[in-house]
């Protein structure tokens, strides 16, 4: 087990720390790369995020940006410490595709980092189970 402050990425903040180099994504890419942060993931959300690597929307963005699919993965591989898929939460997300961030950060009793609205609206219910959800750092 690591000192470093424990959190979970949701899809959209890998893609804004791996491939958009989002200003506010900054401290996120910094942590990571110092092992300040202990990134937590499962093979699911690595899945997930190769299927969105292939979005229409995406594919020029990683172009534009001269990355490759295999190259976010491997910013993945380099940085999420893979975890074991817990358990279904108490709590359920109104978005299937975020369940599996929210039951992971309510198992570990850590951060989530999310800008989506479906994990964002569940503040209150996560924060009651020792979750916090933040869009930054």
């Amino acid at each position: 087990m690591s000192a470093a402050p424990l959190l979970i990425l949701d899809t959209n903040i890998v893609l804004d720390v791996f491939v958009f180099n989002d200003a506010e994504a900054q401290p996120i890419r910094d942590g990571l790369a110092a092992r300040r942060l202990d990134w937590i993931a499962t093979t699911p959300m690595r899945i997930e995020l190769e299927r969105v690597l292939g979005y229409p929307q995406i594919v020029p963005r990683l172009a534009f940006y001269a990355l490759s699919a295999a190259d976010v993965l491997a910013h993945f591989d380099a940085h999420a410490r893979l975890v074991p898929v817990p358990a279904k939460a108490s709590v359920t997300c109104s978005d299937v595709d975020d369940q599996m961030f929210i039951d992971l950060a309510v198992a570990h009793r850590c951060t989530l980092l999310s800008k989506d609205k479906a994990v964002t609206s569940m503040a209150k219910r996560l924060q009651a189970l020792n979750v916090r959800t933040q869009k930054t750092l």
